[in-house]
């Protein structure tokens, strides 16, 4: 068994506790369920860096990242580095991560909000609009096609951005739909936790160019964005690069002023 199934068996336990304890109708009185979101895709297209920047404490790769920093020390950090977005894991288990977190970070920002999340169930999404996400992120190596259907059409009737991530070219053929706004390539491999750009290169020209296309993990360099670059990719995830210093925001910001001059 993979991590990645391990996590998802767990996921669906969680899941399933949480309806009971919080059913859907008591996320739609949130205050922040009806706000209107912020568009990443859109921040994307105008930014010349694309750099989206995540809140995340630890990962099953790497016990600790960075756990002394509040989470909105960091979001306030990223907003002034001039990040396009910030992404914030919401695994406790695994990531260390809440959605207490989503909201600590939509009280001190007007960034758009992706969270990160391995999502499974509608009712997810809920939770996300509730605690001020602008996206969801969906893992096409996790659902079928079907699945993929009914949870973008959701998250597009609440008002919520779609990030897709896959990981090969067959997740990617059965994930192409309407209801998508960005088309994300993990360069992890989810199941042997193994990273290489090269996986976002071989994915690019099958992405048609109705979806803003996003590299996700493994990159560590300005050198590694513009290369990507050229193969039409606009937005860029990092997460370990930024977090395992001292200061993310100020990680964030000389990372893209050198990557912008």
């Amino acid at each position: 068994m993979t991590i990645l199934d391990r996590i998802i068996i767990d996921k669906i336990k969680e899941v399933e506790l949480r309806k009971k304890a919080f059913p859907r109708a008591y996320w739609e009185q949130s205050p922040l369920f009806e706000r209107e979101g912020f568009s990443l895709s859109q921040r994307l297209q105008d930014s010349p860096s694309g750099i989206i920047a995540e809140h995340k404490r630890r990962s099953p790769s790497r016990n600790n990242i960075n756990s002394s920093l509040s989470v909105h020390q960091v979001a306030q950090g990223y907003e002034k580095a001039g990040v396009c977005g910030m992404s914030v894991l919401t695994d406790q288990k695994y990531f260390g991560g809440s959605l207490e977190d989503l909201t600590a970070a939509r009280a001190v920002c007007q960034l758009p909000l992706l969270r990160k999340e391995f999502i499974i169930d509608p009712y997810q999404l809920f939770e996300a609009k509730a605690h001020g996400a602008d996206v969801i992120l969906l893992i096409a190596a996790v659902m079928d096609r079907e699945q993929i259907k009914q949870l973008s059409g959701t998250a597009q009737s609440l008002g919520l951005e779609v990030l897709l991530e896959v990981h090969t070219q067959g997740e990617l053929q059965k994930a192409l739909m309407p209801t998508l706004n960005m088309l994300g390539v993990n360069n992890r491999n989810l199941k042997t936790f193994e990273v290489s750009l090269d996986t976002s290169k071989a994915l690019a020209e099958h992405i048609p160019d109705d979806f803003v296309k996003v590299s996700e993990s493994g990159i560590s360099s300005t050198t590694a964005i513009k290369s990507l670059q050229s193969y039409g990719y606009r937005g860029f995830l990092i997460g370990e690069n930024f977090m395992k210093t001292e200061s993310p925001g100020l990680s964030a910001e000389d990372f893209i002023n050198a990557l912008t001059q």
